[in-house]
């Protein structure tokens, strides 16, 4: 199935000059979601995966329907101070500055292999942070899955020796 064909692309959104990959129309179209989550379902049997991890809000989207699939649970990193637990939390880079992530710290034991799971691949720097926040609790990173990857950002370098499912590029 070419997933393309179910990206709605948005010009200058949310400013002048972006084209945005809106993946809600390939949501909208059960076939195509459900094609899309069992690529990735099958990458993460091939990675023994234990544990699902995604960063808010579409992290949630795409490894929610995953990890329901592999039967293992699923840890949401937020933004800080919207987890009611202890958490860890790690600093990074914005375009235009800086936020925080943060996790549960009983979120991951030591060992477990992780699936870490988002829309899109740019530059890389939330799913850097959130190997960060996995590695800490001492998950093992076992593969990254994301819908779309812009290839033109680079994103992928700062994910260098970490292996990388992308169902889409642009």
């Amino acid at each position: 199935m070419d997933l393309k064909q179910f990206i709605t692309i948005v010009p200058d959104w949310p400013k002048p000059g972006i084209k945005f990959k809106d993946i809600t129309t390939l949501m909208d179209n059960g076939a195509a979601y459900k094609y899309a989550t069992d690529k990735i379902v099958e990458y993460a049997k091939e990675k023994s995966i234990d544990l699902v991890v995604g960063p808010e809000a579409r992290g949630f989207i795409i490894g929610c329907p995953v990890a329901y699939s592999l039967e293992v649970g699923f840890a949401p990193v937020r933004k800080e101070g919207k987890l009611p637990r202890e958490t860890v939390k790690v600093n990074y880079g914005l375009e235009y500055g800086s936020d925080v992530l943060t996790i549960h710290k009983d979120a991951i034991k030591p060992g477990q292999r992780v699936l870490i799971t988002d829309d899109l691949l740019a530059t890389g720097g939330t799913i850097e942070a959130t190997i960060k926040l996995v590695e800490e609790l001492g998950g093992v990173v076992a593969g990254i899955a994301f819908l779309i990857e812009l290839t033109y950002l680079d994103g992928r370098k700062m994910l260098d020796g970490y292996d990388i499912l992308t169902l889409m590029q642009y």
